[in-house]
């Protein structure tokens, strides 16, 4: 597998990503199309609700993985990643100081956040994000966050990924009747492809714009 260190190799992984997961749903969305059949239609609708959901999971892990080992390959010091990025560096520090009442672990974080930051950074990227089988617009918003990307774009799009997406995949897994009607079905295949396309476009520019680096305004944060 190749590692990614370039912003090309990100934009190839992500390309090849989205690209075979796209290809599936357009694919059932024509059977879908092509069979107005009540009971065909219904069948294929279920099927391809719960592949939906499938690739929305799968593809914002992937992507959002890839993004964060880029940025761990960058060879950068812990001084110049962004808060997000800086956060996610110390999360087993600041984990294991949640977790004890001990001084000297309280300490050690201190000591780190004080002179441990001109060191290289570190970064445990493979399992970063968590989606937790249940990809819905709080999950996603935490992912944005550790990202440091712009949610703002989700917010009006909660209702879909909770109720109409997430809902519905449920229902279908836990081996309930969906009734979803045929323009709903297209229109929420468009409104989840369109998030897809969203999501890969925001990792692309702040890998293009470094985005994932500490600037002038976060300085304080660091200081």
């Amino acid at each position: 597998m190749t590692k990614i260190r370039t912003v090309s190799q990100l934009s190839d992984k992500l390309s090849e990503e989205i690209a075979w997961r796209k290809k599936e749903l357009i694919y059932i969305k024509s059977l879908i199309e092509k069979n107005r059949y009540k009971s065909v239609e219904s069948t294929l609708i279920r099927s391809g609700t719960a592949l939906l959901y499938a690739h929305w999971e799968g593809f914002i892990k992937n992507a959002a993985t890839s993004y964060v080992e880029f940025v761990a390959r960058q060879n950068l010091k812990y001084s110049e990643l962004a808060p997000s990025f800086l956060a996610l560096s110390v999360k087993r520090q600041l984990h294991e100081a949640q977790e004890s009442y001990r001084a000297v672990i309280f300490t050690k974080v201190v000591d780190f956040l004080i002179a441990g930051l001109e060191s290289k950074c570190s970064i445990q990227w493979d399992d970063a994000i968590k989606t937790q089988s249940n990809l819905n617009s709080e999950v996603l918003k935490d992912i944005i966050c550790i990202l440091g990307l712009d949610y703002s774009f989700y917010e009006t799009k909660e209702k879909i990924i909770d109720e109409t997406l997430l809902r519905s995949r449920n229902e279908i897994a836990h081996g309930q009747y969906l009734l979803m009607q045929f323009d709903q079905y297209i229109e929420l295949h468009r409104e989840i492809i369109s998030l897809l396309d969203l999501f890969k476009d925001q990792i692309e520019n702040a890998s293009t714009s470094r985005a994932y680096l500490r600037t002038t305004k976060s300085k304080s944060f660091l200081v």
